[in-house]
């Protein structure tokens, strides 16, 4: 039987399929990017209230006025922008969902969209949904520069849009100041909408600064922010994300979100609300967290004479695979679950050229103490078998 043909280029998601290859070898997971790490206990205490006080029916589509309020106050507390809840903020079904209905409301068929790679595998698929073509920039590792000649190229084909991922997944590159200001010039030049996935917002190292693209001059009426409560919050199964964005571009992405999914879960958007009044301790204590396991395992491969890709945000680590003997990226991720029950996921997944992946891959480094001396003495065995 005929299906549509936009589904052709569809892959299964190697992150999730990776995922139920560590549950086949009862493995430890550190492929897909959930952490050991429970959400705040008064966020938790809210979400139970709201269920045992019924209120566990549709919201708004656009999201709980409490909640687009609550968002709206982060958002001037942290990036010094007045949003209007009323019309500048939706509430979605995660990021994921927020960024398929940005692209189906602001993109037509055949317009360009520029994606930074390596990039997150979700963006391909929902450019394919509403007929884009993506036009990749390569971030030339092992720093993850950006070529100024090859950005300049990418823009002169007019994109209508472009993808832009700070702190990013998966190489943990954030993007300074400069570069932003740079992307952001070439925006205003050629009328591209910049729409930004800043889940990983509150976990940065080394002193790094997160920049806004929306707080750039003449930015906040072309940028669509992409947010949510999975990663900073540790809530990833509850599915609430947020889009801000000026009414000329949230009027469309509101309809796209509106018959995609009707609603964010009612109970999780009233946690939500909680978390986004969290005191700054508490985006402190995230930060340290995050750091400490991040130099732990940066140590273990430093100790085990592995190349690491130095995350200067979220809480991936890239490591070179090509010098340890164990074949590429897909034919050592399997050997090391099968051998080592350790899941990652292959490299060539972030990019669109697999064979420019295939010297790496990827570790979710969000776990608990335990997990990661596992993961220690794992990696020893496997390296030494």
């Amino acid at each position: 039987m005929d299906v549509a043909d936009r589904t052709a280029s569809f892959q299964e998601s190697v992150i999730r399929k990776m995922t139920r290859v560590a549950q086949r070898y009862q493995g430890i997971n550190l492929a897909q990017g959930f952490p050991e790490k429970d959400p705040p206990a008064e966020v938790v205490a809210e979400v139970l209230r709201a269920i045992q006080q019924g209120h566990n029916q549709y919201s708004i589509t656009w999201g709980l006025p409490a909640l687009r309020e609550a968002v709206a106050g982060k958002y001037a507390r942290f990036a010094g922008l007045k949003a209007d809840p009323e019309t500048d903020v939706t509430i979605t079904c995660g990021c994921s969902e927020a960024i398929v209905a940005t692209l189906m409301g602001l993109v037509n068929p055949g317009e360009r969209v520029i994606v930074f790679e390596p990039f997150y595998e979700n963006y391909l698929p929902g450019l394919t949904l509403c007929g884009a073509i993506p036009e990749f920039v390569r971030l030339r590792d092992p720093g993850w520069s950006l070529d100024p000649d090859e950005l300049k190229k990418a823009f002169a084909k007019r994109p209508k849009a472009l993808i832009l991922n700070t702190p990013c997944n998966p190489s943990g590159k954030v993007f300074s100041r400069e570069e932003m200001e740079t992307i952001a010039g070439y925006c205003r030049e050629y009328g591209t909408i910049a729409i930004t996935d800043e889940i990983y917002e509150h976990i940065l190292y080394d002193g790094l600064e997160h920049v806004r693209m929306a707080t750039l001059p003449g930015m906040w009426e072309q940028t669509v922010t992409i947010s949510g409560i999975s990663k900073s919050y540790s809530a990833t199964g509850w599915r609430v994300g947020y889009v801000i964005a000026h009414p000329d571009l949230m009027s469309a992405i509101r309809k796209c979100h509106d018959y995609m999914v009707v609603c964010a879960p009612t109970p999780f958007q009233m946690g939500a609300v909680v978390a986004m009044g969290l005191p700054d301790s508490y985006y402190q204590e995230l930060h340290e967290f995050y750091r400490e396991r991040r130099d732990y395992l940066l140590k273990v491969f430093e100790d085990l004479s592995i190349p690491v890709f130095r995350p200067a945000g979220a809480y991936y680590m890239m490591i070179r695979i090509d010098g340890l003997g164990r074949g590429d990226d897909d034919a050592f991720a399997m050997s090391l679950v099968e051998k080592a029950g350790l899941a990652v996921v292959p490299g060539s997944s972030f990019y669109h050229r697999p064979e420019d992946g295939r010297d790496k891959v990827r570790f979710c480094f969000a776990k608990k103490w335990e997990t990661l001396h596992q993961v220690k003495e794992r990696m020893e065995r496997f390296l030494h078998s």
